[in-house]
């Protein structure tokens, strides 16, 4: 896999936990693909509208273990590991990323919260 792409990617992921960013709609929308959605870790589904009106969780987390896999032309899965020190809970994570309007955006993102511990 292109290590370019991974490093792009990991950037743009470590922008989407940035608390700055996560407390922006307008940041948040140039990263949220237009049919965004996630499963939050309490389980509940989240679209991209819900995001921008409703806001999300403002935590101060460092991202580890980031890796990609490419689904297909244009289309990439990564995953990763959390530490949320606000929340003290550590998350297993992982978003579907695609290229579209000649720009990476996020088009799925999930969070489970784990008992395991950085590895």
């Amino acid at each position: 896999m292109d290590s370019n792409l991974k490093a792009q990617l990991r950037e743009l992921e470590e922008t989407h936990i940035n608390l700055e960013v996560r407390s922006s709609s307008d940041e948040l929308d140039k990263i949220l693909a237009d049919d965004f959605w996630e499963i939050g870790s309490s389980g509940i589904k989240y679209h991209k509208k819900d995001c921008l009106e409703l806001g999300v969780v403002l935590s101060e987390m460092t991202l580890h273990n980031y890796e990609i896999q490419q689904l297909a032309p244009g289309v990439v899965l990564s995953t990763y590991f959390v530490e949320d020190k606000t929340r003290d809970r550590n998350t297993l994570r992982s978003s579907i990323w695609k290229f579209i309007d000649e720009r990476w955006q996020l088009y799925f993102h999930q969070g489970t919260i784990t008992e395991d511990g950085l590895s």
